[in-house]
C-alpha cells in the first residue's frame, strides 16, 4: 500500500534516495511517485508543483 507524504520538504529529501520518480498528471494536478527499497511514496501537488520537484534529479523519472 502506497503511503502518502503531504510535506513538501520531505518529500523532496525522500527523492534523493528513491530508485525510480514517477509522475501521474490529470488535468492541473498531479501525483509524484518515489519508489523506495521498502515502500511507495506519493505526494499530490499541482503540475508546475511537480516539474519543480523532480527539475535537476538523477533519478529515471517516468511521465504516466
Amino acid at each position: 500500500m502506497p503511503k502518502e507524504i503531504t510535506d513538501k520538504d520531505q518529500f523532496a529529501k525522500m527523492l534523493e534516495d528513491a530508485s525510480e520518480v514517477r509522475v501521474a498528471r490529470k488535468g492541473d494536478s498531479a501525483k509524484v511517485k518515489l519508489r523506495m527499497r521498502d515502500a511507495l511514496y506519493t505526494f499530490k501537488t499541482t503540475s508546475e508543483g511537480a516539474d519543480a520537484l523532480v527539475k535537476g534529479t538523477k533519478k529515471p523519472v517516468v511521465e504516466f
